[in-house]
């Protein structure tokens, strides 16, 4: 005689561990940044996400991060502590916030440095920073580079080193910077009216 391939108990065991493992599923992020792509033209060097967090939390810089800071002599430590360095955002204002025409403004000026490596439209890298914002500011350390990344909903995040040099050469200081980013976007939306 044959076994009954699925009787009542065992097809209530098995809905119960689906229930279970897709819970867990919900609960865990899909997606988060594993890479950090550092972009110029035809190169490409990528920085492994875990090698940026081991930097944020003993200091150590290892494999392509310890170079490239050694070759721009810059203190491990420093990147360090600027890596862990918190920025103290109210989540619902920041939301609210980052969905306004000033905050897409300012995010759409944001992507032309970050955006997910294949995808650099507006249209799929302004929610990506979104979402990297929103998820880092839940995190219990707050929203740092290391949240940020941790909650940027693709596996490539993509640096675009002319921009960022463009951008830093504009702006002196932190205040120039700070100036540069909700200056220009307000200009944008001065011509977006009729």
């Amino acid at each position: 005689m044959l076994p009954k391939p699925f009787t009542r108990s065992s097809l209530v065991a098995m809905a119960a561990g689906l229930g279970l493992m897709s819970l867990s599923s919900v609960m865990q992020p899909l997606h988060a940044a594993t890479e950090v792509a550092l972009v110029s033209g035809a190169f490409r060097r990528s920085i492994p996400v875990k090698e940026i967090e081991h930097l944020a939390e003993t200091g150590e810089a290892t494999g392509l991060l310890e170079d490239l800071l050694d070759l721009s002599g810059q203190d491990p430590n420093e990147v360090s502590q600027m890596l862990n360095q918190s920025l103290e955002l109210p989540l619902v204002l920041t939301s609210r916030l980052v969905n306004t025409r000033i905050g897409e403004a300012i995010l759409r000026r944001v992507v032309r440095i970050i955006h997910p490596i294949y995808t650099p439209e507006p249209e799929v890298s302004v929610p990506a920073i979104r979402a990297g914002v929103i998820s880092g500011l839940q995190s219990e350390d707050g929203l740092t580079a290391v949240s940020f990344l941790k909650g940027y909903p693709n596996a490539v995040m993509a640096v675009n080193l002319p921009a960022l040099f463009g951008v830093i050469e504009k702006a002196e200081s932190i205040a120039g910077l700070v100036q540069f980013f909700s200056d220009s976007p307000l200009d944008g939306l001065k011509e977006a009216q009729p």
